[in-house]
């Protein structure tokens, strides 16, 4: 059977991971902890990031940090992981859900004022697939409006917009470390990405348990007490060494996935000029990392049926969000403000195909032509 995904392991990782492991210190915020932020903050441009042990937890200190209250309410589209949503009502938020585009299938950023109220705090764009949402007409919308920017760039590592990298766009970003991802810190792992150098103070606090120990650690209090709500989201150092053995690859993985993403692409080209199908839509300012390869199928009798003829042919492609305002969480914590016309008609037709870093020619051919075949 082709899997769907292959957790990304190069080999650069086994000896930093070894290194990690026989150090005095394991617990996180070591040498490697360190070394992965640095090289985050040089390459996004921020003045600080915050390695975590997963993205889920890197939103959850976003929500902290704006100081969500019960009944804010925050802007985000319904296609999307339940993280997205969850880090905001856990702290008592209202989540507005609104519809997609039907070309990136990102936050449609022309509905995002009408769904303004003045209990609003934040939209959450969603970088899909790792192609940028507007974020020049959601920045401007929050200008107007007085709102924070929290980008969820799960998908969106060593991607850009307009020439910046995904997660340098917003007040706040969190990338995604998990198994599933184009890099992964050994299974889990998150990264809180501070744009604004105002909330590095408070992050910090949040990070350590509410505690001011970062402080204490760089002589800057004598001792360290709790100060703030917080909770613990420091990732331990043999993460962080996984990841920092991907990190020196950064540019090999991501042309890696590229070349597969390209090519499933030219296969299919001509099924979509034919109308069979219908692929992803990059926008010219957008440069995505070939996080994932998708297709839409006429509608969701098609795409069972492509689904199973692939299943029959030893190959795993799976879909992907049921959007969150038809789930029961999703119905008692949030609300859909306007049409849904895109959100729920996109996500039943659409197909995930096979894609990991060192996915070997043979295998992306297997499927290509499974999938080929099933047009034919």
């Amino acid at each position: 059977m082709i899997p769907f995904n292959t957790p990304p392991h190069t080999g650069n990782e086994d000896a930093h991971v070894l290194a990690a492991m026989k150090s005095s210190k394991i617990s996180g915020d070591a040498r490697y902890g360190l070394m992965c932020q640095e090289w985050f903050e040089r390459n996004l441009g921020c003045p600080k990031t915050l390695l975590t042990p997963s993205c889920t937890q890197a939103l959850e200190m976003a929500a902290i940090l704006i100081d969500i209250q019960p009944d804010d309410e925050v802007i985000m589209p319904s296609y999307t992981f339940v993280s997205t949503a969850n880090a905001f009502a856990l702290r008592g938020a209202k989540i507005v859900f609104v519809d997609i585009r039907s070309d990136t299938l990102n936050l449609d950023e022309t509905l995002i004022e009408a769904a303004i109220t003045p209990r609003t705090k934040a939209i959450v764009p969603v970088h899909y697939a790792g192609v940028a949402s507007d974020m020049v007409a959601i920045n401007a919308i929050s200008a107007r409006h007085g709102l924070f920017v929290i980008e969820d760039a799960a998908q969106g590592m060593m991607a850009t917009y307009q020439g910046k990298p995904l997660g340098s766009l917003g007040h706040m970003a969190a990338y995604s470390f998990h198994e599933t991802k184009n890099f992964t810190s050994g299974g889990e792992g998150g990264l809180l990405i501070l744009n604004d150098g105002r909330l590095i103070h408070r992050a910090e606090i949040i990070r350590e348990k509410g505690t001011n120990r970062s402080q204490f650690f760089r002589g800057m209090v004598d001792k360290y007490t709790w100060v703030d709500l917080g909770s613990s989201y420091l990732p331990s150092e043999i993460q962080a060494a996984y990841l920092w053995g991907q990190l020196e690859m950064a540019e090999s993985i991501t042309a890696n996935r590229l070349a597969t993403w390209n090519a499933y692409k030219e296969a299919f080209d001509d099924l979509e000029a034919a109308g069979r199908l219908v692929l992803p839509t990059i926008p010219g300012d957008c440069q995505h990392n070939g996080h994932m390869f998708y297709m839409k199928c006429q509608d969701l009798v098609e795409r069972t049926a492509l689904l199973a003829h692939l299943k029959q042919n030893d190959i795993l492609a799976v879909f992907h969000y049921v959007p969150l305002h038809t789930a029961p969480a999703g119905q008692k914590y949030g609300r859909f403000h306007g049409e849904d016309r895109y959100t729920t008609a996109e996500s039943e037709r659409l197909l995930r195909l096979p894609l990991w870093y060192g996915m070997e020619e043979d295998t992306r051919n297997r499927v290509i032509d499974a999938v080929r075949a099933f047009f034919k």
